[in-house]
């Protein structure tokens, strides 16, 4: 018997003997390094009306459960406690209200929450099918990244084909699926990343790869486009790229910012922006309501999900550990030596 339908069966035979039903989650007791990822038993989920359960098959990790470990990211009211916020499964439960989905359907899910576990109860807006020609496991790789990127370069800064697109941290799972959706656009895409991943990177379609330990991104980037810059940045380190950023912007360039890794206070010359005619914007996904998550949600099945359908844009997964390990997996995220995506597997 199959580990998921070996688990579906002892809840089964917990609920009929009146026990209350547990699963495995990871939890965090205190903030602290990756030894405060704990593997426990906790109560099952019960989908709320308009939403389902789904049984994890895959987790994905993201920059964002390691801030939420060291407590700087805590989750939105209403959301599991647990870090996670992708992953892929099968639907066991459907709550009141919910149409379009059914018990025993693979899925993937944009999470707020509670992705390091064995089941996750979902707001059935949050839902994506499993995409043509892949496997469940695979698909945990692709709602947070793609809503994410699909939200800021497509939805915010309208990237289009003819223009061009910077990528902070291309070896990333952002990254790589920025690149990606950036050259399935008709966009020409840069990227920064450590030298000993510019080859994969080139790969995915990079046409520009910069070592950012070596090389500064500004001048490349301007070199590259004949002094004019960039028309959309895609941005995960904060206040210490702030200025550069701008530097970097092409006229009526749009510099997204979406993550806080090199910090969250920094100087920004207004004339600078102005004599460029350019904005910036900063967003977060998580927090967003499930209305807004919901309408990102069907613009990437929309606009992304044929693409990755058809194989032009495909999840990049550097490997996979036992979730009950997370630990290892967030501390390979920090030491920034993984390609893409890590996937927890329970």
């Amino acid at each position: 018997m199959a580990v998921g339908a070996t688990r579906g069966l002892l809840r089964f035979l917990s609920y009929g003997s009146g026990k209350l039903s547990v699963m495995h989650a990871i939890t965090i007791d205190q903030p602290g390094g990756p030894e405060a990822l704990v593997w426990t038993e906790v109560p099952d989920p019960v989908p709320g009306a308009g939403e389902v359960v789904v049984e994890v098959t895959a987790a994905a990790v993201n920059r964002a459960d390691v801030m939420q470990r060291q407590g700087h990211y805590p989750p939105p009211p209403g959301a599991p406690p647990y870090p996670g916020l992708e992953c892929s499964g099968v639907i066991t439960a459907v709550g009141d209200g919910v149409t379009g989905h059914h018990v025993g359907e693979r899925v993937c899910a944009l999470l707020a929450g509670g992705g390091y576990a064995e089941q996750v109860a979902v707001p059935a807006g949050q839902l994506l099918p499993i995409p043509q020609q892949m496997s469940v496991q695979e698909a945990a790789a692709l709602p947070e990244v793609a809503c994410t990127v699909w939200s800021n370069v497509v939805d915010i800064a309208r990237l289009r084909k003819g223009r061009t697109l910077l990528v902070h941290g291309g070896g990333g799972g952002i990254g790589t699926f920025a690149i990606q959706l950036g050259k399935a656009l008709g966009a020409t895409v840069m990227t920064t990343a450590r030298e000993s991943k510019h080859a994969q990177l080139r790969a995915l379609g990079a046409d520009l790869t910069i070592d950012y330990t070596a090389a500064d991104f500004v001048a490349e980037t301007q070199r590259f486009t004949d002094g004019r810059g960039a028309d959309v940045i895609l941005d995960i380190m904060g206040a210490k790229y702030l200025d550069r950023n701008v530097a970097a912007l092409a006229p009526d360039g749009h510099l997204v910012i979406i993550g806080l890794q090199g910090g969250r206070r920094g100087e920004l010359d207004l004339g600078a922006l102005m004599a460029k005619r350019a904005s910036v914007s900063a967003t977060t996904l998580r927090a967003r309501t499930a209305a807004d998550k919901a309408r990102v949600v069907r613009g990437v099945r929309d606009q992304v999900w044929p693409l990755v359908d058809a194989g032009t844009i495909r999840p990049v997964i550097d490997r996979t550990i036992p979730m009950a390990q997370a630990a290892e997996a967030h501390r390979l995220m920090e030491s920034s030596d993984h390609l893409g995506k890590i996937l927890l597997l329970p």
